[in-house]
Protein backbone atom coordinates (compact mmCIF):
# COMPACT_ATOMS: atom_id res chain seq x y z
CA UNK A 1 0.00 0.00 0.00
CA UNK A 2 2.76 2.45 0.91
CA UNK A 3 4.58 1.64 -2.34
CA UNK A 4 1.39 2.28 -4.32
CA UNK A 5 0.86 5.60 -2.57
CA UNK A 6 4.42 6.71 -3.32
CA UNK A 7 3.91 5.66 -6.92
CA UNK A 8 0.75 7.70 -7.50
CA UNK A 9 0.47 10.33 -4.75
CA UNK A 10 1.76 13.84 -5.38
CA UNK A 11 5.42 14.38 -4.40
CA UNK A 12 5.58 16.72 -1.37
CA UNK A 13 9.37 16.82 -0.95
CA UNK A 14 9.76 20.41 -2.28
CA UNK A 15 7.65 21.64 0.68
CA UNK A 16 10.52 20.75 3.02
CA UNK A 17 12.37 23.78 1.59
CA UNK A 18 11.19 26.83 3.57
CA UNK A 19 11.54 29.42 0.80
CA UNK A 20 9.64 27.33 -1.73
CA UNK A 21 7.01 26.43 0.89
CA UNK A 22 6.26 30.09 1.65
CA UNK A 23 6.03 31.00 -2.03
CA UNK A 24 3.76 28.00 -2.60
CA UNK A 25 1.41 29.06 0.25
CA UNK A 26 1.28 32.66 -0.90
CA UNK A 27 0.67 31.71 -4.51
CA UNK A 28 -2.15 29.37 -3.47
CA UNK A 29 -4.00 32.18 -1.66
CA UNK A 30 -3.30 34.65 -4.44
CA UNK A 31 -4.56 32.29 -7.14
CA UNK A 32 -7.68 31.52 -5.12
CA UNK A 33 -8.45 35.21 -4.70
CA UNK A 34 -7.81 36.04 -8.34
CA UNK A 35 -10.48 33.58 -9.44
CA UNK A 36 -13.17 35.77 -7.88
CA UNK A 37 -12.13 38.50 -10.31
CA UNK A 38 -11.68 36.04 -13.19
CA UNK A 39 -15.35 35.06 -12.87
CA UNK A 40 -16.74 38.48 -11.93
CA UNK A 41 -15.26 40.40 -14.87
CA UNK A 42 -16.77 38.30 -17.72
CA UNK A 43 -20.06 38.03 -15.81
CA UNK A 44 -20.16 41.82 -15.41
CA UNK A 45 -19.21 42.34 -19.06
CA UNK A 46 -21.95 39.98 -20.29
CA UNK A 47 -24.51 41.63 -18.01
CA UNK A 48 -23.62 45.06 -19.43
CA UNK A 49 -23.51 44.09 -23.11
CA UNK A 50 -25.47 40.79 -23.42
CA UNK A 51 -22.89 39.82 -26.06
CA UNK A 52 -20.20 37.09 -25.87
CA UNK A 53 -18.14 39.07 -28.39
CA UNK A 54 -17.55 41.74 -25.72
CA UNK A 55 -16.55 39.00 -23.30
CA UNK A 56 -14.05 37.83 -25.90
CA UNK A 57 -12.64 41.39 -26.14
CA UNK A 58 -11.44 40.99 -22.56
CA UNK A 59 -8.96 38.52 -24.03
CA UNK A 60 -7.65 41.17 -26.42
CA UNK A 61 -7.28 43.68 -23.58
CA UNK A 62 -5.17 41.13 -21.70
CA UNK A 63 -3.19 39.94 -24.71
CA UNK A 64 -1.64 43.24 -25.82
CA UNK A 65 0.16 43.92 -22.49
CA UNK A 66 1.24 40.27 -22.39
CA UNK A 67 2.92 40.60 -25.78
CA UNK A 68 4.72 43.80 -24.81
CA UNK A 69 5.58 43.24 -21.16
CA UNK A 70 5.81 39.44 -21.09
CA UNK A 71 9.03 39.42 -23.13
CA UNK A 72 10.42 42.47 -21.35
CA UNK A 73 9.46 41.03 -17.98
CA UNK A 74 11.39 37.86 -18.79
CA UNK A 75 14.46 39.93 -19.71
CA UNK A 76 14.16 41.84 -16.42
CA UNK A 77 13.95 38.53 -14.53
CA UNK A 78 17.35 37.56 -15.97
CA UNK A 79 18.93 40.96 -15.25
CA UNK A 80 17.54 41.97 -11.82
CA UNK A 81 16.97 40.49 -8.40
CA UNK A 82 13.90 38.33 -9.01
CA UNK A 83 12.49 38.93 -5.54
CA UNK A 84 12.44 42.72 -6.01
CA UNK A 85 10.88 42.43 -9.45
CA UNK A 86 8.18 40.12 -8.08
CA UNK A 87 7.33 42.65 -5.34
CA UNK A 88 6.90 45.52 -7.84
CA UNK A 89 4.72 43.46 -10.16
CA UNK A 90 2.57 42.27 -7.26
CA UNK A 91 1.77 45.82 -6.20
CA UNK A 92 0.61 46.70 -9.73
CA UNK A 93 -1.55 43.57 -9.84
CA UNK A 94 -3.19 44.54 -6.54
CA UNK A 95 -3.92 48.08 -7.85
CA UNK A 96 -5.73 46.57 -10.84
CA UNK A 97 -7.95 44.57 -8.48
CA UNK A 98 -8.76 47.73 -6.53
CA UNK A 99 -9.77 49.37 -9.81
CA UNK A 100 -12.36 46.66 -10.43
CA UNK A 101 -13.63 47.06 -6.87
CA UNK A 102 -14.01 50.86 -7.10
CA UNK A 103 -15.85 50.82 -10.44
CA UNK A 104 -18.28 48.17 -9.16
CA UNK A 105 -19.00 50.11 -5.97
CA UNK A 106 -19.54 53.33 -7.95
CA UNK A 107 -21.71 51.43 -10.49
CA UNK A 108 -20.12 53.24 -13.44
CA UNK A 109 -21.29 50.40 -15.74
CA UNK A 110 -18.79 51.14 -18.51
CA UNK A 111 -17.48 48.17 -20.53
CA UNK A 112 -14.33 50.06 -21.50
CA UNK A 113 -13.34 50.36 -17.83
CA UNK A 114 -13.34 46.57 -17.55
CA UNK A 115 -11.02 46.44 -20.56
CA UNK A 116 -8.67 49.02 -18.99
CA UNK A 117 -8.33 47.28 -15.61
CA UNK A 118 -7.95 43.93 -17.37
CA UNK A 119 -5.01 45.45 -19.26
CA UNK A 120 -3.47 46.74 -15.99
CA UNK A 121 -3.67 43.30 -14.37
CA UNK A 122 -2.30 41.67 -17.50
CA UNK A 123 0.70 44.01 -17.45
CA UNK A 124 1.48 43.04 -13.87
CA UNK A 125 0.97 39.36 -14.62
CA UNK A 126 3.42 39.64 -17.52
CA UNK A 127 6.07 40.84 -15.05
CA UNK A 128 5.34 38.47 -12.19
CA UNK A 129 4.63 35.16 -13.91
CA UNK A 130 7.98 34.60 -15.68
CA UNK A 131 9.76 35.85 -12.58
CA UNK A 132 7.92 33.48 -10.25
CA UNK A 133 8.52 30.51 -12.55
CA UNK A 134 12.20 31.31 -13.03
CA UNK A 135 12.63 31.44 -9.23
CA UNK A 136 11.68 27.78 -8.71
CA UNK A 137 14.98 26.24 -9.95
CA UNK A 138 16.83 28.62 -7.59
CA UNK A 139 14.83 27.37 -4.59
CA UNK A 140 14.81 23.61 -5.20
CA UNK A 141 17.45 21.19 -6.56
CA UNK A 142 17.12 20.09 -10.22
CA UNK A 143 15.72 16.62 -9.50
CA UNK A 144 12.77 18.21 -7.62
CA UNK A 145 11.85 20.73 -10.35
CA UNK A 146 9.09 18.52 -11.90
CA UNK A 147 7.64 17.87 -8.43
CA UNK A 148 7.76 21.57 -7.53
CA UNK A 149 6.05 22.46 -10.81
CA UNK A 150 3.37 19.85 -10.17
CA UNK A 151 2.73 21.20 -6.67
CA UNK A 152 2.50 24.76 -7.97
CA UNK A 153 0.15 23.85 -10.80
CA UNK A 154 -2.03 21.63 -8.62
CA UNK A 155 -2.57 24.23 -5.91
CA UNK A 156 -3.07 26.88 -8.56
CA UNK A 157 -5.79 24.77 -10.13
CA UNK A 158 -7.28 24.12 -6.69
CA UNK A 159 -7.75 27.87 -6.48
CA UNK A 160 -9.41 27.79 -9.89
CA UNK A 161 -11.82 25.19 -8.47
CA UNK A 162 -12.64 26.83 -5.17
CA UNK A 163 -12.62 30.44 -6.39
CA UNK A 164 -15.28 30.12 -9.10
CA UNK A 165 -17.40 27.83 -6.92
CA UNK A 166 -17.31 30.40 -4.12
CA UNK A 167 -17.99 33.16 -6.64
CA UNK A 168 -20.94 31.13 -7.93
CA UNK A 169 -22.38 31.01 -4.42
CA UNK A 170 -21.93 34.78 -4.14
CA UNK A 171 -23.74 35.41 -7.44
CA UNK A 172 -26.51 32.98 -6.48
CA UNK A 173 -26.99 34.61 -3.05
CA UNK A 174 -26.90 38.34 -3.85
CA UNK A 175 -28.06 40.42 -6.76
CA UNK A 176 -25.41 41.44 -9.28
CA UNK A 177 -24.81 44.97 -7.97
CA UNK A 178 -23.97 43.53 -4.54
CA UNK A 179 -22.19 40.35 -5.64
CA UNK A 180 -19.66 42.09 -7.89
CA UNK A 181 -18.01 44.28 -5.21
CA UNK A 182 -18.01 41.34 -2.77
CA UNK A 183 -16.14 39.20 -5.31
CA UNK A 184 -13.58 41.92 -6.06
CA UNK A 185 -13.08 42.65 -2.34
CA UNK A 186 -12.39 38.96 -1.63
CA UNK A 187 -9.65 39.01 -4.26
CA UNK A 188 -8.05 42.14 -2.80
CA UNK A 189 -8.08 40.67 0.73
CA UNK A 190 -6.65 37.25 -0.17
CA UNK A 191 -3.91 38.89 -2.22
CA UNK A 192 -2.24 40.13 0.97
CA UNK A 193 -1.11 36.57 1.81
CA UNK A 194 0.64 36.36 -1.55
CA UNK A 195 2.37 39.66 -0.88
CA UNK A 196 3.57 38.38 2.51
CA UNK A 197 5.14 35.30 0.92
CA UNK A 198 6.89 37.42 -1.70
CA UNK A 199 8.38 39.73 0.93
CA UNK A 200 9.72 36.68 2.82
CA UNK A 201 11.66 35.29 -0.15
CA UNK A 202 15.48 35.38 0.08
CA UNK A 203 17.38 37.68 -2.32
CA UNK A 204 17.65 36.03 -5.74
CA UNK A 205 20.27 38.02 -7.67
CA UNK A 206 20.86 37.45 -11.39
CA UNK A 207 23.24 34.72 -12.54
CA UNK A 208 26.85 35.52 -13.35
CA UNK A 209 27.35 37.22 -16.72
CA UNK A 210 23.65 38.00 -16.88
CA UNK A 211 22.61 40.13 -19.84
CA UNK A 212 21.27 43.63 -19.30
CA UNK A 213 17.51 43.97 -19.80
CA UNK A 214 16.72 45.50 -23.15
CA UNK A 215 15.95 44.78 -26.78
CA UNK A 216 19.26 43.00 -27.33
CA UNK A 217 18.55 40.72 -24.38
CA UNK A 218 15.10 39.86 -25.75
CA UNK A 219 16.57 39.15 -29.19
CA UNK A 220 19.16 36.84 -27.61
CA UNK A 221 16.33 34.91 -26.00
CA UNK A 222 14.58 34.49 -29.35
CA UNK A 223 17.84 33.36 -30.97
CA UNK A 224 18.26 30.71 -28.32
CA UNK A 225 14.64 29.63 -28.76
CA UNK A 226 15.01 29.45 -32.56
CA UNK A 227 17.90 27.03 -32.10
CA UNK A 228 15.95 24.81 -29.69
CA UNK A 229 13.27 23.03 -31.76
CA UNK A 230 12.02 21.04 -28.75
CA UNK A 231 11.13 24.24 -26.88
CA UNK A 232 9.77 25.90 -30.00
CA UNK A 233 7.44 22.99 -30.72
CA UNK A 234 6.29 22.82 -27.09
CA UNK A 235 5.27 26.47 -27.38
CA UNK A 236 3.51 25.87 -30.71
CA UNK A 237 1.42 22.95 -29.47
CA UNK A 238 0.28 24.96 -26.45
CA UNK A 239 -0.78 27.82 -28.73
CA UNK A 240 -2.91 25.33 -30.67
CA UNK A 241 -4.48 23.93 -27.49
CA UNK A 242 -5.33 27.24 -25.86
CA UNK A 243 -6.13 29.45 -28.85
CA UNK A 244 -8.39 27.04 -30.71
CA UNK A 245 -9.91 24.89 -27.96
CA UNK A 246 -10.31 27.18 -24.92
CA UNK A 247 -14.10 27.57 -24.31
CA UNK A 248 -13.92 29.96 -21.32
CA UNK A 249 -15.53 33.01 -22.98
CA UNK A 250 -18.62 30.91 -23.73
CA UNK A 251 -19.30 29.95 -20.10
CA UNK A 252 -21.50 32.96 -19.16
CA UNK A 253 -23.74 32.46 -22.21
CA UNK A 254 -23.96 28.67 -21.81
CA UNK A 255 -24.68 28.99 -18.08
CA UNK A 256 -27.45 31.49 -18.81
CA UNK A 257 -29.08 29.76 -21.80
CA UNK A 258 -28.60 26.03 -21.07
CA UNK A 259 -28.52 25.88 -17.28
CA UNK A 260 -30.52 28.86 -16.03
CA UNK A 261 -27.65 31.00 -14.74
CA UNK A 262 -26.97 31.35 -11.01
CA UNK A 263 -24.34 29.01 -9.59
CA UNK A 264 -23.97 27.20 -12.94
CA UNK A 265 -21.42 29.75 -14.11
CA UNK A 266 -19.23 28.96 -11.10
CA UNK A 267 -19.32 25.24 -11.87
CA UNK A 268 -18.35 25.82 -15.50
CA UNK A 269 -15.42 28.06 -14.59
CA UNK A 270 -14.32 25.48 -12.01
CA UNK A 271 -14.77 22.33 -14.07
CA UNK A 272 -11.44 22.31 -15.92
CA UNK A 273 -9.57 23.08 -12.72
CA UNK A 274 -11.34 20.29 -10.82
CA UNK A 275 -9.80 17.81 -13.21
CA UNK A 276 -6.41 19.51 -12.96
CA UNK A 277 -6.45 19.17 -9.17
CA UNK A 278 -7.41 15.50 -9.30
CA UNK A 279 -4.74 14.94 -11.93
CA UNK A 280 -2.18 16.66 -9.75
CA UNK A 281 -3.09 14.68 -6.64
CA UNK A 282 -2.45 11.44 -8.55
CA UNK A 283 0.67 12.72 -10.33
CA UNK A 284 3.36 10.65 -8.62
CA UNK A 285 4.02 8.92 -11.95
CA UNK A 286 4.86 12.15 -13.82
CA UNK A 287 8.41 12.43 -12.49
CA UNK A 288 9.23 8.96 -13.83
CA UNK A 289 8.26 9.68 -17.46
CA UNK A 290 11.26 10.11 -19.75
CA UNK A 291 9.38 10.46 -23.07
CA UNK A 292 8.10 13.85 -21.92
CA UNK A 293 7.63 15.23 -25.45
CA UNK A 294 5.40 12.35 -26.52
CA UNK A 295 3.44 12.61 -23.26
CA UNK A 296 2.96 16.35 -23.87
CA UNK A 297 1.52 15.74 -27.35
CA UNK A 298 -0.80 13.00 -26.06
CA UNK A 299 -2.10 15.23 -23.28
CA UNK A 300 -2.86 18.09 -25.71
CA UNK A 301 -4.74 15.77 -28.07
CA UNK A 302 -6.79 14.42 -25.15
CA UNK A 303 -7.54 18.00 -24.05
CA UNK A 304 -8.92 18.94 -27.49
CA UNK A 305 -11.06 15.82 -27.91
CA UNK A 306 -12.59 16.16 -24.44
CA UNK A 307 -13.38 19.85 -24.90
CA UNK A 308 -15.08 18.95 -28.18
CA UNK A 309 -17.20 16.29 -26.48
CA UNK A 310 -18.14 18.64 -23.63
CA UNK A 311 -19.70 21.06 -26.10
CA UNK A 312 -22.45 18.55 -26.85
CA UNK A 313 -23.54 18.24 -23.20
CA UNK A 314 -26.91 19.69 -22.21
CA UNK A 315 -26.63 18.43 -18.64
CA UNK A 316 -24.60 20.66 -16.34
CA UNK A 317 -23.06 17.76 -14.46
CA UNK A 318 -22.11 15.90 -17.64
CA UNK A 319 -20.39 19.01 -18.99
CA UNK A 320 -18.56 19.50 -15.68
CA UNK A 321 -17.34 15.87 -15.68
CA UNK A 322 -16.06 15.97 -19.27
CA UNK A 323 -14.40 19.36 -18.77
CA UNK A 324 -12.78 17.97 -15.61
CA UNK A 325 -11.25 15.14 -17.63
CA UNK A 326 -9.96 17.78 -20.06
CA UNK A 327 -8.49 19.66 -17.12
CA UNK A 328 -6.56 16.57 -15.98
CA UNK A 329 -5.03 16.33 -19.45
CA UNK A 330 -4.21 20.05 -19.34
CA UNK A 331 -2.40 19.64 -16.00
CA UNK A 332 -0.22 16.89 -17.45
CA UNK A 333 0.66 18.96 -20.51
CA UNK A 334 1.49 22.02 -18.38
CA UNK A 335 3.82 20.10 -16.07
CA UNK A 336 5.74 18.50 -18.93
CA UNK A 337 5.94 21.76 -20.88
CA UNK A 338 7.38 23.73 -17.96
CA UNK A 339 9.66 20.93 -16.82
CA UNK A 340 11.15 20.60 -20.31
CA UNK A 341 11.86 24.34 -20.37
CA UNK A 342 13.32 24.63 -16.86
CA UNK A 343 15.65 21.65 -17.28
CA UNK A 344 16.55 22.30 -20.93
CA UNK A 345 17.42 26.00 -20.58
CA UNK A 346 20.40 27.49 -18.65
CA UNK A 347 19.61 29.75 -15.68
CA UNK A 348 20.74 32.94 -17.45
CA UNK A 349 18.10 32.28 -20.14
CA UNK A 350 15.23 31.08 -17.94
CA UNK A 351 13.67 34.47 -17.32
CA UNK A 352 13.50 35.37 -21.00
CA UNK A 353 12.21 31.96 -21.99
CA UNK A 354 9.66 32.10 -19.17
CA UNK A 355 8.64 35.50 -20.55
CA UNK A 356 8.05 33.92 -23.94
CA UNK A 357 6.23 31.07 -22.17
CA UNK A 358 4.03 33.61 -20.37
CA UNK A 359 3.08 35.18 -23.70
CA UNK A 360 2.18 31.73 -25.03
CA UNK A 361 0.52 30.21 -21.96
CA UNK A 362 -1.38 33.30 -20.83
CA UNK A 363 -1.80 34.92 -24.24
CA UNK A 364 -3.14 31.78 -25.88
CA UNK A 365 -6.30 31.59 -23.72
CA UNK A 366 -6.89 35.32 -24.32
CA UNK A 367 -6.81 34.76 -28.06
CA UNK A 368 -8.96 31.71 -27.37
CA UNK A 369 -11.50 33.99 -25.67
CA UNK A 370 -11.63 36.17 -28.77
CA UNK A 371 -11.86 33.15 -31.06
CA UNK A 372 -14.67 31.62 -29.00
CA UNK A 373 -16.64 34.86 -28.72
CA UNK A 374 -16.30 35.69 -32.42
CA UNK A 375 -17.22 32.21 -33.68
CA UNK A 376 -20.17 32.05 -31.27
CA UNK A 377 -21.45 35.36 -32.65
CA UNK A 378 -21.17 34.01 -36.22
CA UNK A 379 -22.20 30.34 -35.93
CA UNK A 380 -23.58 29.78 -32.46
CA UNK A 381 -22.19 28.72 -29.13
CA UNK A 382 -22.38 24.96 -29.77
CA UNK A 383 -20.19 25.00 -32.89
CA UNK A 384 -17.78 27.46 -31.29
CA UNK A 385 -17.37 25.11 -28.31
CA UNK A 386 -17.11 21.65 -29.90
CA UNK A 387 -15.55 22.66 -33.20
CA UNK A 388 -12.63 24.36 -31.49
CA UNK A 389 -11.81 21.27 -29.43
CA UNK A 390 -11.79 18.81 -32.30
CA UNK A 391 -9.84 21.13 -34.62
CA UNK A 392 -7.19 21.66 -31.94
CA UNK A 393 -6.74 17.90 -31.46
CA UNK A 394 -6.31 17.38 -35.20
CA UNK A 395 -3.78 20.18 -35.55
CA UNK A 396 -1.76 18.87 -32.58
CA UNK A 397 -1.49 15.45 -34.23
CA UNK A 398 -0.49 17.03 -37.54
CA UNK A 399 2.21 19.15 -35.88
CA UNK A 400 3.69 16.12 -34.13
CA UNK A 401 3.78 14.11 -37.37
CA UNK A 402 5.33 16.87 -39.49
CA UNK A 403 7.88 17.97 -36.84
CA UNK A 404 8.78 14.87 -34.78
CA UNK A 405 11.55 16.50 -32.68
CA UNK A 406 9.16 17.02 -29.75
CA UNK A 407 7.86 13.45 -29.65
CA UNK A 408 11.46 12.17 -29.75
CA UNK A 409 12.56 14.26 -26.75
CA UNK A 410 13.59 12.36 -23.64
CA UNK A 411 14.30 14.04 -20.32
CA UNK A 412 17.82 13.58 -18.91
CA UNK A 413 18.37 11.36 -15.90
CA UNK A 414 19.00 13.90 -13.15
CA UNK A 415 20.70 12.63 -10.02
CA UNK A 416 19.62 14.11 -6.68
CA UNK A 417 21.84 17.03 -5.66
CA UNK A 418 22.38 17.23 -1.89
CA UNK A 419 23.46 20.87 -2.06
CA UNK A 420 20.86 23.59 -1.36
CA UNK A 421 19.58 25.51 -4.38
CA UNK A 422 20.04 28.82 -2.54
CA UNK A 423 22.07 29.81 0.47
CA UNK A 424 20.56 28.47 3.71
CA UNK A 425 18.20 30.88 5.43
CA UNK A 426 18.67 31.82 9.05
CA UNK A 427 16.43 29.82 11.38
CA UNK A 428 13.30 31.77 12.19
CA UNK A 429 10.18 30.90 14.09
CA UNK A 430 8.19 32.52 11.25
CA UNK A 431 9.34 29.87 8.79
Amino acid sequence: MSKARSRWAIDLRPLSIASYRRMWIGSAFQNYGYQFTAVAVPVEMFSLTRDSFWVGLLGVAALVPLLVFGLWGGALADALDRRKLLIVGSWVLWLGTLGFLVQSLAQWDQPWLLLVFTAVQSTAFALTNPTRSAIIPRLVPPHLVPSANTLSFTTGEAGVVLGPLTAGVIFATWNLSTALPIAYACDALLFTVGMWSTLRLPPIPPAEKAAKAGLRSVVEGFRYLAGAPVLLLSFAIDIIAMTIAMPRALFPEIADERFGGGAAVGWLFSAIAIGSVLGGLTSGWIGRIRRQGLALVGAVVAWGVLVGLAGFAHSLWLMVVVLALAGAADLVSAVFRHSILLVYAPDQMRGRLQGAMTVVVAGGPRLGDLRAGATAALWGVGLAFSGGGFVAAGLAIALALVFPALTRYRSPDIEPDPRPAVAPEPISSAS
